[in-house]
């Protein structure tokens, strides 16, 4: 009876469970070449932090990412598209919706924004393609 209930509620977990969906081959495209644009920082301290955002943004939109940052940490978010982009700009908002002071990287399809929050809480990540055709992206971030 015991290995029964096992094997009933084993099956039910595993119907209850959404797939888990594989990557395109532009998300994992936008997300070899966004590690190789994070790499960069890793070179000067930086932590990748595990786990990744991929999606498709169109031309003039925006996507946000809502991330919870630490103040007294330095953080990069560095994005990459597929190669379809020909432009694209991050912009870092607090929890407020006004702008952070940021630093930051542009290179066409790549680009990374990096600062250090002087207080905790969450902040929001955007992402923007100003020029190009609809494109994957994956985005990422570093700390240390």
């Amino acid at each position: 009876m015991k290995r029964q209930i096992t094997i009933l509620l084993g099956l039910a977990t595993l119907f209850a469970c959404p797939a888990v969906r594989a990557e395109t081959d532009e998300e994992v495209e936008a997300h070899k070449s966004v590690l190789d644009l994070a790499g960069a920082f890793q070179n000067d301290g930086f932590k990748l932090r595990d786990g990744h955002w991929t999606g498709v943004i169109k031309p003039h939109e925006q996507a946000v990412i809502g991330v919870n940052l630490y103040a007294g940490n330095q953080y990069w978010f560095s994005t990459a598209s597929n190669g379809k982009a020909k432009k694209i700009s991050l912009d870092v908002f607090g929890e407020n919706g006004k702008p952070v002071t940021i630093e930051t990287y542009n290179s066409g399809d790549k680009a990374s924004a990096g600062f250090s929050p002087t207080t905790s809480g969450q902040y929001f990540v955007s992402l923007n393609l100003l020029e190009g055709d609809a494109s994957t992206f994956c985005l990422v971030y570093s700390y240390k």
